[in-house]
C-alpha cells in the first residue's frame, strides 16, 4: 500500500445523531484507490460517553474538540504506508445532538417569538428615530417651502419616503417574501457566518485551554 496518497478536508463543525463517529461523518476523503477509501471512510474516530450525556443538562449539547493531526495519526496507524494530505480545517468540532431538536414545537414557538421581536423592535426604532429628528416637521418645511404654502396633511413627500423605506429595507435584506432578489448572500446571512466562525473558534479554543480537545 506504499505510494498512495489519501486527501482529507475536515468539516469545521458536524452534527452528529449516534455515539460513534466515523471519519466520514467529519470529513470529506479522496484516494485513487476506491479500497482504500471505503476503509478510510469506515474509521472510527470517537466514541461519546452515554454516562457524560446523562450528566449533562437537557439544554447543553455533547461537545467534542478532534484535532486533525490526531485524524492522520490514526489513518497512517491503521493503514501503514500511505500518505495524508489534510486540506480542511486543523481542528473538528463535533456536537452530539437529539433527532428531535429540530422538531420539537418549542422551536417554532421561538422562531415566531424571535420573529414578533424583530419585526416590533425594528418599527419601534424606526417610529422613535423619526421622533427624535422630527421628520413630520422637516418635510412640512420643505413642502412650505417648495410650494410656498404650508402643507394641509400628508404630502407627496411623506408617501414617497415610506415607499423608498420600504424598498430600501426590501433590497438591504435581498428578499421579497421567500424570493432571493439577487445570488448575493444577505446581511443577516453574513452575520450569522461571522457568529458562527466565531462561535467555533472560542469553543475549539476553550476546549484546548482546558485540556478536552483531542490531539495527536
Amino acid at each position: 500500500m506504499a505510494n498512495i496518497n489519501v486527501y482529507i478536508i475536515a468539516e469545521k463543525n458536524v452534527e452528529v445523531l449516534k455515539d460513534e463517529v466515523y471519519l466520514k461523518d467529519i470529513a470529506k476523503i479522496y484516494c485513487s484507490d476506491e479500497n482504500v477509501t471505503a476503509k478510510v471512510k469506515a474509521l472510527k474516530i470517537f466514541t461519546f460517553s452515554k454516562e457524560l450525556e446523562q450528566k449533562l443538562k437537557k439544554t447543553e449539547i455533547n461537545r467534542q474538540v478532534i484535532n486533525v493531526l490526531k485524524l492522520i495519526e490514526m489513518i497512517e496507524a491503521s493503514h501503514p504506508g500511505i500518505t495524508v494530505n489534510s486540506l480542511g480545517e486543523m481542528d473538528v468540532l463535533v456536537e452530539k445532538i437529539q433527532k428531535r431538536k429540530h422538531k420539537q414545537p418549542m422551536q417554532f414557538i421561538k422562531i415566531f417569538v424571535a420573529s414578533g421581536i424583530c419585526f416590533f423592535g425594528t418599527a419601534f426604532t424606526i417610529m422613535a428615530f423619526h421622533n427624535d429628528i422630527s421628520i413630520n416637521k422637516v418635510f412640512s418645511k420643505v413642502y412650505e417651502l417648495v410650494m410656498g404654502q404650508p402643507a394641509t396633511g400628508y404630502t407627496i413627500l411623506e408617501i414617497s419616503y415610506s415607499i423608498g423605506l420600504a424598498l430600501g429595507i426590501l433590497i438591504f435584506f435581498n428578499h421579497v417574501g421567500g424570493r432571493r432578489i439577487t445570488k448575493d448572500p444577505t446581511p443577516i446571512e453574513v452575520a450569522m457566518r461571522l457568529y458562527e466562525n466565531d462561535v467555533n473558534k472560542t469553543l475549539v479554543a476553550t476546549a484546548d485551554r482546558e485540556g478536552k480537545s483531542i490531539k495527536n
